[in-house]
């Protein structure tokens, strides 16, 4: 008889104001949708504990980390309480990585030499902890990519959202890195994303919703439509169908794109395995 499709969401942050009245709900659209497994990435010291108990109330993982865009307000004590956090929670499960962590140069008047050090000292917390990393990178993949060659994690990990070029794309998975592709490859006019999913290695890739964020292109609202009230929240539910879009640029059957994807994920994210075992899920 054949198992039915299992499906990775490795970025989602339920923890979101946006699914405050119905995170049940939404974790019960995903799980009926054929998604087994959700990764719940934290972006302060602030959200630890939320992250924390919803992976715990839902049965899904979570990451710890400081993102980028939190960083101004982060410095030595935000560092040890994630030192903290990820001694006293050692031996939990669904603790599978330090994350969100990384770079962001898009976002215009950040501390860029500040969000360096930061990234430098949660990568050496990474290593300390023998955990991998779920890393941000918009606009900012060299930098990043310098980080990492200068000492980073040797556990690997996870490029959230990846959006560079082929060549920096080769360095991630040359230092043991999958890449996240989620919603923003669903749109026709992502060429250059549409040509790196379907040219990359078919064992570096890894699917991501960034839930309630990047929402796939059935879902995209103009911003007069936002204005008007219509909503365009994005769900770990939808990962499915961005799933066929890969499938679809790959040339691939469904069943096929989600046995690989959730094997890159297990990869890219080693307790996800030990879940899914203690779970009783198959890839």
């Amino acid at each position: 008889m054949m198992l039915p499709m299992s499906w990775i969401d490795t970025h989602c942050h339920l923890d979101a104001a946006e699914f405050a009245a119905d995170a049940g709900a939404v974790v019960a659209r995903a799980r009926a949708a054929g998604v087994s497994q959700v990764v719940l990435p934290a972006v302060a010291v602030q959200n630890f504990a939320a992250v924390r108990a919803l992976a715990e109330q839902h049965g899904l993982a979570y990451a710890l980390g400081i993102h980028p865009l939190c960083a101004a307000t982060a410095g030595e004590r935000d560092l040890q309480a994630l030192d903290a956090a990820l001694t006293a929670h050692a031996a939990d499960p669904r603790l599978v990585a330090v994350g969100e962590i990384g770079l962001d140069h898009f976002v215009p008047g950040l501390d860029r030499a500040h969000q360096a050090r930061l990234c430098a000292a949660q990568l050496a917390l990474a290593q300390a902890h023998r955990l991998p990393v779920i890393l941000h990178v918009r606009r900012s993949v060299d930098s990043m990519l310098k980080l990492l060659r200068q000492g980073g994690s040797s556990h690997g990990g996870i490029a959230h959202a990846f959006n560079g070029s082929l060549q920096q794309a080769q360095v991630f998975i040359t230092l043991g890195f999958k890449l996240g592709f989620g919603g923003a490859m669903t749109f026709d006019r992502a060429l250059k994303l549409r040509r790196l999913a379907a040219q990359l290695p078919a064992d570096a890739l890894v699917l991501e919703t960034d839930a309630p964020d990047i929402a796939p292109q059935w879902l995209y609202r103009t911003a007069a439509e936002r204005a008007a009230g219509a909503l365009m929240r994005n769900e770990p539910g939808e990962l499915p169908r961005i799933g066929q879009t890969l499938a679809g640029l790959r040339g691939l059957p469904l069943p096929a794109v989600a046995a690989l994807t959730t094997a890159n994920a297990h990869a890219a994210l080693p307790r996800l395995a030990t879940l899914a075992i203690a779970q009783g899920c198959t890839a």
